[in-house]
């Protein structure tokens, strides 16, 4: 919301103590600590925590998209890496606001003054958030129109306006607007007899007011700009470059051809965000995937949350809209320049520029995985050790996908049972099931349907596995099933083995090429056991909470994450040192968040590497002095948990698919396992280990909530993380 000399031994090919790139000494974060002596940390840890240690998570999460803006803003990242960030930017904004900012005002509406961990009121986070919204749309739109739009353009790639064209490529656009676009356009007037028309959320559209010329008064009406269409249509295919017009702009320039006989006095492009929040009532509703459906059908007509404007609309077309939308004022964003910059992501895919982009790449076969001369099963190989695969480094295809679909032709597995939570339109591993089902194994799927804005796709999924003879369930009441877990038992002579695998990533082999996730291939009996009980809570009554190698939220995760932060608490009361090391995607829970605080005033060492949100403050005397936070973006999404624990010289790590906020810890089922296996663990160690490290570009948070970004110098440049991951597995540019 990314490859050095092999070595047999290194699942990676190098020394995990290693470096490269720069990175020739990885941190002892213990000892660069500065712990305070044992007394020192007795008596401050017990002291109660102050009431203002919670940054807001609303703004927090601004702060992350704010990051991505500044990637997009940043001349080293290649020019259409830069108009991919801007378009990231702009579909993270519209999630936020369909799904954060339509929870506060759900609550407000409905008398819930709930407060968050900063105690700050609804009302007053509304308008935080706006004025920060406001204040980065304002960026985002200027980084586009006065520095990558011009660059772009010296390239070639060029978005254009109407004026900007000649009098023949009017006249194929013309004959293209003709042909293709006007039979689907409907104008819907807005006057008694026409009641304003509903707008669907993150359409396109055009305010136009017309006038008769006899005279008479202005009059209203609404063009919808097709979503079905590409927004930029190409000016010519024949001519070097990329010459693109807005489709929007073409449609305006033959709205006379909509109101023929009337005169156009002006028209402004206008877009809405509404809520995208999906209510079952599982209690209620016996079937639940009939009633998603139905619910998803009601989503787009969920209340507005945002109306963004052109900067040049008149103030009475403004006025019309804001009241027959019914906003507040604070929620309409004047933006200059072309609304909804999510569609660079079409400049970006048509233009054949691969030097103007991240050099490719070839994910490589995890060492372990790779066949040789004699092709070798996955299951021979995991009977051998764990293996532990880190994406995109390590290829999705001859690991994970290449584990379920050696378990589906495998005449001696009996059995497969696997959740999914996202998985891609085409999917190797449902195919996989499928075939599984087909040659009458035992094929078990539990499939969220309520994994949002992918709920349509995973209905499809369901009804397909069920079809196919697939034993398909949903999961539990009140809970999503958010783990990334996948069981075979397999017969091998007069014993029943089991093989597994949990990630911290989807099985989507799409995104598996873009989003960085570990997963943990294993044949360990405990870790198997433990799968097998979790599977039994999935899809029957078993209410087992304890496992061996495993935490499960909502009962185990949280709790058991505090019990491993006050361990380390009390060896630092011993004399001994401390650390703690988190990478996730978000830090807002409370319990968790405090548990560091204290862990930090006893003088444990603790590193957080946070892509998105955080609510904790670092380096507050007497509170975070030994907490260090760091956000690490790049060209491949951040996404992995990894959580370590010093344990007195004996590190303890976990893997798994929760995040620290509240739906994790308490409202979705998740999965964190422990690796014991050495090399796997060696690896996990040098992730954490770089990430901290001086050399690695990143973000840095500060005690008063504000990011900073490291700088190199022109001598020293920081290295990227994922720069530096790439060149250790040793991928190959394809």
């Amino acid at each position: 919301m990314s490859t050095p000399r092999e070595r047999p031994d290194h699942p990676t090919g190098t020394d995990p103590a290693a470096s490269s790139a720069g990175l020739e000494e990885v941190l002892d974060p213990v000892a660069e600590a500065g712990l305070p002596e044992p007394a020192d940390r007795e008596t401050s840890v017990d002291r109660p925590l102050p009431e203002d240690r919670f940054l807001n998570r609303e703004l927090s999460w601004l702060d992350f998209n704010a990051r991505v803006l500044a990637l997009a803003e940043d001349h080293r990242t290649p020019l259409l890496e830069r108009a991919k960030f801007l378009a990231i930017f702009a579909s993270n904004l519209d999630e936020f606001y369909m799904v954060r900012v339509a929870g506060l005002k759900r609550r407000l509406t409905a008398g819930l003054p709930v407060r968050g961990g900063d105690g700050l009121p609804l009302r007053t986070q509304l308008e935080l958030v706006a004025a920060k919204a406001a204040d980065l749309v304002a960026r985002h739109a200027a980084c586009f129109i006065d520095d990558v739009s011009p660059k772009l353009a010296a390239e070639g790639i060029r978005v254009l306006r109407w004026s900007d064209l000649g009098d023949s490529e009017r006249d194929r656009l013309r004959s293209y607007f003709r042909e293709q676009i006007f039979p689907v356009l409907t104008p819907l007037a807005v006057d008694p007899a026409h009641p304003f028309p509903y707008i669907s959320g993150r359409s396109l559209n055009l305010a136009v007011s017309v006038r008769d010329p006899d005279g008479g008064a202005e009059l209203f009406a609404r063009v919808k700009v097709p979503n079905n269409v590409p927004r930029f249509v190409r000016v010519d295919r024949d001519q070097p470059g990329v010459r693109m017009l807005p489709l929007e702009d073409l449609i305006a320039v033959h709205l006379g051809q909509l109101f023929s006989g009337m005169q156009v006095v002006e028209c402004h492009l206008f877009r809405v965000t509404r809520n995208a929040e999906v209510e079952v009532d599982e209690d209620r509703d016996e079937d639940l995937l009939q009633a998603l459906e139905r619910e998803l059908a009601r989503r787009r007509f969920g209340p507005p949350v945002r109306l963004e404007v052109a900067a040049s609309i008149s103030d009475h077309m403004l006025e019309l809209l804001v009241r027959e939308l019914d906003m507040d004022a604070q929620d309409v964003l004047r933006v200059r320049g072309l609304l909804d910059l999510s569609a660079l992501w079409q400049l970006y895919g048509e233009a054949d520029r691969p030097d103007l982009k991240d050099p490719p790449f070839v994910p490589a076969t995890h060492p372990r995985l790779a066949e040789g001369e004699v092709p070798r099963s996955v299951f021979a190989t995991l009977r051998d050790g764990d293996v532990l695969v880190h994406h995109p480094y390590h290829s999705f295809a001859t690991s994970v996908q290449r584990f379920i679909e050696q378990a589906a032709a495998d005449p001696h597995v009996l059995a497969i049972k696997q959740t999914l939570y996202r998985t891609s339109g085409d999917s190797p591993i449902v195919d996989a099931l499928v075939e599984a089902a087909a040659a009458g194994k035992q094929v078990v799927v539990l499939v969220e349907l309520k994994a949002r804005f992918d709920e349509v796709a995973n209905i499809g999924w369901a009804r397909t596995l069920e079809r196919a003879g697939c034993h398909v369930v949903y999961g539990l009441v009140g809970l999503k099933t958010h783990c990334k877990t996948a069981l075979v038992v397999r017969q091998e002579g007069n014993q029943i083995r089991r093989y597994c695998h949990i990630g911290t990533g989807n099985y989507h082999p799409k995104t598996a090429r873009l989003y960085e996730d570990f997963g943990m291939l294993t044949a360990d009996p405990e870790i198997g056991a433990d799968l097998t009980d979790l599977f039994n809570v999935l899809t029957g009554y078993s209410r087992q909470t304890a496992y061996r190698r495993l935490l499960v939220a909502p009962q185990g995760v949280r709790g058991g994450l505090i019990e491993r932060i006050e361990r380390e608490i009390t060896q630092v009361r011993l004399g001994m040192p401390g650390l703690v090391q988190f990478k996730v995607n978000s830090l807002v829970d409370e319990a968790v968040t405090d548990a560091l605080y204290r862990a930090s005033r006893a003088g444990v060492h603790v590193d957080l590497i946070i892509r998105g949100m955080c609510t904790l403050r670092p380096g507050v005397p007497g509170l975070s002095d030994n907490i260090r936070v760091r956000s690490i973006l790049g060209r491949f999404l951040e996404h992995s948990r990894i959580f370590r624990f010093g344990n007195n010289g004996d590190a303890e790590f976990w893997i798994g698919s929760a995040d620290m906020m509240h739906r994790n810890l308490d409202r979705r089922v998740e999965a964190l396992v422990q690796v014991s296996d050495p090399v796997a663990r060696a690896e996990l160690d040098h992730v954490l280990q770089a990430a901290m490290s001086p050399d690695v570009d990143a973000f840095e948070l500060s005690a008063d909530g504000s990011w900073t970004r490291r700088s190199g110098t022109p001598t020293a440049p920081l290295v990227h993380l994922q720069d530096l991951l790439l060149r250790r597995v040793g991928s190959t540019a394809g």
